[in-house]
């Protein structure tokens, strides 16, 4: 009887090993297959001269690099994502919070609520990119007719075809597209707050503000630094709602790394320097996404006691 007692525990041990081994099989093979074989791909492209046609492209070592280094147009592209990085998710974090703390003693109603914020994230990006370009027309669009309602009609303007402009109303777009999902994460988070730690606050005369920086926003944090992962990692390989909308024009004035990428790799054929411009946003984007992740996880772990 001892015996058997004595081996319980190696033999459950070696079911959970088994187990474990069985769980992460499926997303090992598709980290191999939709992000390591691509990746070695995309390194193997970068350093060929390739137009998507030849069985042999030449190699061309480094220069891919350096002439992306050397690229006038890389560095304007790339002042356009760091525009787009620092608007984009300051943007959304901030009004989706907002809006969260609004819906958050709402109880009737609060699922309809949700449901219309969230349903620009669900629409297909190509849809939302048609509709705001009626929105945006400068004869019959419905932003300049309302500015002409409101006697603000000499601000009117062909907002994408505004070198000065049309990055911001392309902004617009996508920060509509993406406060909802904010919206319904912070609302989710906040239900799990101690109330009476807020109400305590109350009481102790904090005001609002101090009760959202010092009260709220502790208890949400590890949510609130997987919406702000997710927001900024999308602002380095943002590329549908601008190839929709303007397609990197007027003048490249929309140009982002991924459009121009996508512009040398499929509009000049040269799939080669593309792949490299591609491989600068894998570059830029992972080590954030990995420094907010560990921070997410250690403030995890604070917040179990482990």
């Amino acid at each position: 009887m001892a015996t058997l007692v004595s081996h319980a525990p190696a033999v459950t041990r070696r079911a959970q090993r088994r187990l474990g081994v069985l769980l992460v099989i499926p997303v090992a093979v598709l980290t191999v297959a939709f992000f390591l074989l691509p990746l070695g791909n995309a390194l193997v492209y970068s350093v060929v001269d390739f137009d998507g046609v030849s069985s042999n492209p030449p190699f061309v070592g480094l220069a891919n690099f350096r002439e992306m280094f050397a690229d006038d147009e890389v560095w304007h592209a790339l002042s356009n994502n760091a525009i787009w990085i620092v608007i984009g998710t300051i943007a959304p974090i901030t009004i989706g919070l907002l809006l969260a703390l609004l819906l958050w003693g709402v109880e009737r109603g609060s699922v309809l609520y949700r449901l219309c914020f969230f349903l620009p994230v669900v629409l297909p990006g190509v849809a939302i990119g048609i509709v705001w370009g009626w929105i945006y027309d400068p004869v019959q669009g419905l932003l300049n007719q309302l500015l002409a309602a409101v006697g603000l009609g000499s601000l009117a303007r062909g907002w994408l075809g505004d070198p000065d402009w049309a990055l911001y109303a392309v902004l617009v777009t996508a920060i509509w597209g993406a406060t909802g999902f904010a919206v319904v994460i912070f609302v989710s988070a906040l239900r799990n707050v101690d109330v009476e730690l807020v109400d305590a606050s109350r009481i102790d005369g904090a005001a609002a503000p101090a009760r959202l920086w010092y009260v709220i926003l502790p208890q949400i944090m590890p949510v609130f630094l997987m919406v702000l992962t997710l927001t900024l990692v999308g602002g380095f390989s943002v590329f549908d709602i601008i190839f929709i909308m303007t397609g990197g024009g007027p003048a490249d004035a929309t140009n982002v790394i991924g459009t121009y990428a996508y512009a040398q790799a499929f509009q000049m054929s040269r799939i080669g320097y593309g792949t490299t411009l591609a491989l600068l946003i894998t570059v830029l984007s992972v080590p954030f996404a990995v420094a907010i992740n560990r921070l997410q996880r250690k403030l995890s772990l604070q917040g179990t006691g482990a």
